[in-house]
């Protein structure tokens, strides 16, 4: 995902400066959390960055509510290696300048152990290098953009999710598969780093995997927008065969209800690979038949978990106490506090029972698996975490209130992930149109 700033919009070139900035200032050094291999500490502190206000809140709140969830339950449980742990919430809303200025107020004066950052690709952005700056454990819990880990490398920051590449590639495999014969798409992206980024990888692959498809129109309104008629006006007149939308949050859900009221669904197929967040908002606005993703395999009804009781437990857990299903912002903040507490266990093993320092804690995380609410994550050499695909098709079932998936196809994490050293732009042109026909049986949904 991307960021916001005062006005709710934070362009590419303005999370560059931002990062650039924070790589050229002057600051103190960092309160060692870790201190050097200093005794068990009385508490491990996390920061964790998440939208609290604003659109985007909507999913960054069940980030935020998932983490409480959790940790209280390793309280409960006596804490990780002994140790009990506190998150202190920093809100992404106001901007990428207000999150780096926690993020060093969260070192140098809370002493925090580890950062969670962040929903915002932004903020992940100017966050990676203030990793390595400031020598501090950071895991990037949900932010897209692929560029973090393909531009640059970082020694204490680690992602404990997928990335765009991934994320959009699976669901063109997912249309490829379905609709085989589709001839025209149209996009309608929010207008900044994240809607273009992700048109750019979801073109990219599809110029090499089905050459010839007529680009209707591309339609980005700005993030944060409440009103679509204009572009469902354009694209009710064009009449696309595919409908792309990689927008996510607040807005989607107002894209859903309009594209419903005014009859486009019943025209196009809609792909949307981030969907799955807005389906228990939006309820039966959204009709059966199209494509929707889950930023990974993240959805309570699984069709082939790699641990079904594990699944039911956190899903329902998460339900008695918060009233809803989680959604995947629950699944991705589930695997981040996953991944700390296996990195934290796996660096005091590595020490024989002694407290690691900043460094040692960092070079866990390298390597590392860890379970996930429905199958494990192995974070990558370079710091990217291998996480599955789950795609699949809307369906109205009596059980539930909102649609549900079916023909649901999960992509193994390799299968749709750029490689080591290499770039998206340049690894989606290697593709070959047989990887259509190796994809994985779709599974249907069972009540």
């Amino acid at each position: 995902m991307a960021g916001t700033g005062r006005d709710g919009i934070v362009t590419r070139r303005e999370a560059l400066i931002g990062a650039g900035a924070v790589a050229g200032s002057l600051m103190l050094p960092g309160a060692g959390a870790w201190a050097q291999g200093a005794g068990k500490p009385a508490e491990l502190k996390v920061g964790i960055a998440t939208y609290l206000s604003g659109p985007a809140s909507v999913f960054g709140v069940p980030g935020r509510q998932t983490a409480e969830m959790l940790f209280d339950e390793i309280n409960a449980a006596g804490g990780i290696a002994g140790v009990k742990v506190r998150p202190i919430f920093v809100d992404e809303g106001p901007g990428v300048d207000h999150v780096v200025g926690e993020y060093r107020r969260l070192v140098q004066s809370e002493g925090v152990h580890l950062i969670f950052a962040a929903i915002s690709s932004a903020d992940c952005i100017a966050c990676a290098p203030l990793a390595d700056e400031l020598k501090r454990p950071t895991l990037l819990w949900d932010c897209g953009t692929q560029r973090i880990f393909e531009d640059n490398r970082y020694s204490y920051a680690f992602r404990t999710q997928a990335n765009a590449t991934p994320e959009i590639l699976a669901a063109l495999l997912y249309l490829l598969k379905v609709k085989p014969d589709f001839k025209s798409i149209a996009v309608i992206n929010q207008d900044y780093a994240w809607g273009r980024d992700s048109w750019d990888i979801f073109r990219t692959a599809m110029n090499t995997l089905k050459p010839g498809v007529k680009v209707s129109a591309e339609l980005f309104p700005r993030f944060g927008a409440t009103d679509f008629s204009t572009e469902i006006t354009r694209v009710l007149a064009l009449r696309p065969d595919v409908v792309l939308s990689t927008s996510w949050g607040g807005d989607l859900d107002a894209l859903i209800r309009q594209a419903s009221d005014r009859k486009l669904f019943e025209r196009a197929t809609f792909v949307m690979p981030l969907a799955e967040s807005s389906l228990q908002r939006v309820g039966k606005a959204l009709p059966a038949g199209h494509i929707v993703g889950a930023r990974g395999d993240h959805w309570f009804l699984h069709p082939s978990p790699a641990d079904p009781e594990r699944l039911k437990r956190f899903s329902e857990s998460y339900r008695a106490k918060y009233n809803a299903w989680p959604i995947y912002p629950c699944f991705h903040m589930a695997q981040a506090v996953s991944a700390m507490k296996a990195g934290i266990e796996k660096a005091v093993a590595a020490k024989g029972g002694g407290w690691p320092t900043d460094a040692e804690l960092a070079a866990a995380f390298k390597g590392l698996e860890f379970p996930s609410p429905t199958a494990s994550v192995r974070i990558r050499e370079d710091g990217q975490g291998l996480e599955n695909q789950l795609i699949g098709t809307t369906l109205h079932s009596d059980k539930y209130p909102f649609p549900v998936l079916t023909d649901m196809i999960v992509f193994p994490a390799e299968s749709v992930t750029t490689p080591v050293g290499q770039k998206s732009a340049d690894w989606l042109k290697t593709l070959t149109p047989d990887m259509v026909a190796k994809l994985p049986q779709a599974q249907a949904f069972k009540s």
